[in-house]
């Protein structure tokens, strides 16, 4: 778990050290709140509407599938597409794992039957919390926080494409 949110954090600030200049910023504070980048080289109107977007992906995809929407521990890959809102998604994976994966602490920690690991061997028991999404609803609020993260992506490279080209006008 830990592991996977460093590397996100490695691949996050390396793809930003690429840029130079002004885009580096921009990218950065595009990732730290979604339009932020664009706030910062002053495109007020594109900026709310890029948090409008990103945000509502993010907030509605909790509220659809709960905060077990976001795990990186359960759901690594998917992770690293929602870990591209900024760090929004890394206080709701925290509130998952401190929430509902403690015991004592929201919901009571139920016995739930898993795959056997190799064929023919015996089934180990896992614990799950009484308050964990399953089924349908929960992949779709995952799918809507990922699809904001990949989106996030674009409005982050974006931002800092802009900032670039407008430092090169200013030169």
């Amino acid at each position: 778990m830990l592991l996977l949110s460093k590397t996100f954090i490695l691949i996050v600030i390396g793809a930003g050290a690429v840029l130079v200049g002004r885009g580096w910023k921009a990218y950065m504070l595009a990732w730290a709140l979604p339009g932020l980048g664009h706030w910062w080289l002053g495109e007020r109107k594109r900026a709310v509407l890029i948090a409008a977007a990103v945000l509502g992906l993010l907030f509605g995809g909790v509220l659809i599938g709960g905060i077990d929407s976001v795990d990186q521990r359960e759901d690594g890959p998917w992770f690293l597409a929602q870990a591209w809102n900024g760090p929004l998604v890394f206080a709701v994976d925290f509130a998952n794992e401190e929430l509902l994966k403690k015991p004592g602490r929201l919901g009571e920690l139920m016995s739930s039957p898993a795959p056997p690991k190799a064929p023919g061997g015996p089934p180990t028991e896992v614990f799950v919390s009484s308050l964990k999404g399953i089924g349908v609803v929960n992949d779709i609020g995952t799918l809507y926080i990922a699809l904001g993260g990949l989106m996030n992506l674009v409005v982050m490279l974006d931002a800092a494409s802009r900032a670039r080209r407008n430092g090169e006008e200013d030169a």
